[in-house]
């Protein structure tokens, strides 16, 4: 995990190819994450998995991203994209976030959708159980992806919060707004998929360069603050208008 802003960690989701995955991986991601959803356009099958990500080799850390899934998938999904962090990106309640984590024995990062403050309601429930937050934007009624829909949401929502676990912000992110975004909210980590890619499904080498080093000039004068990785303490009960005005030393 990210233990000051200077190392920002940087995930590139939903790779699909060597290409790809070569160009993230050169670039100096952290994260490398691989979509098992069938409906995404990023989606990687459990039989593509193995060949893939074992070209990561230790340099990055992999995540497998799924939505609402049962345990039998999870089996599944551990088994071919051997993970080092699940993603939940679905409606999974706290007590499933807990369950996942418990039965399989991995770190967990859970999605938490915003489009306005109230969205934030949950946020301490999740801080007990996850091991990371990742906020993305909430997509409009019956949109068929929960996220990767390259839309940014306002950041402000989520500025000044600390829940006891990192936070990474996604929806919308890319080289030219990355900077911005880590100006307006001091973040553990960045997470982009659509920001990089010509086409859904489709990503850009080059974009992917870009959006690496864009994340790390963005924080490279940033001062340094403590890791945020210890149990939830006091204020991870509060709710979120209380959170939101804890702001960080910075």
């Amino acid at each position: 995990m990210a233990s000051d802003l200077r190392r920002l960690d940087v995930k590139i989701c939903g790779i699909r190819t060597a290409d790809a995955l070569d160009a993230a991986l050169a670039a100096g991601a952290d994260l490398v994450g691989f979509v098992h959803f069938p409906k995404s356009p990023r989606h990687l099958s459990l039989a593509e998995a193995p060949g893939l990500v074992a070209r990561v080799e230790g340099r990055a850390r992999k995540v497998a991203l799924l939505v609402d899934p049962d345990d039998t998938l999870l089996a599944q999904v551990v088994a071919a994209f051997s993970p080092d962090l699940l993603q939940l990106h679905g409606s999974e309640t706290p007590e499933r976030v807990a369950a996942i984590r418990a039965r399989f024995g991995l770190p967990v990062m859970k999605a938490l959708p915003v489009g306005r403050r109230e969205d934030l309601a949950m946020l301490p429930a999740f801080a007990e159980v996850a091991d990371m937050i990742l906020f993305d934007a909430k997509p409009d009624p019956g949109a068929l992806l929960p996220g990767g829909n390259g839309r940014p949401f306002d950041w402000r929502l989520v500025a000044g919060l600390d829940v006891g676990r990192p936070l990474m912000l996604s929806g919308g992110l890319n080289a030219d707004n990355v900077s911005q975004a880590l100006a307006e909210v001091r973040m553990d980590g960045v997470d982009v998929s659509s920001g990089v890619e010509d086409a859904p499904g489709v990503k850009s080498p080059d974009k992917i360069r870009a959006f690496v080093a864009a994340a790390r000039r963005a924080v490279s004068g940033f001062p340094d603050h403590p890791a945020r990785i210890d149990p939830p303490c006091a204020e991870a009960a509060r709710g979120p208008e209380d959170l939101s005005s804890k702001v960080r030393a910075s």
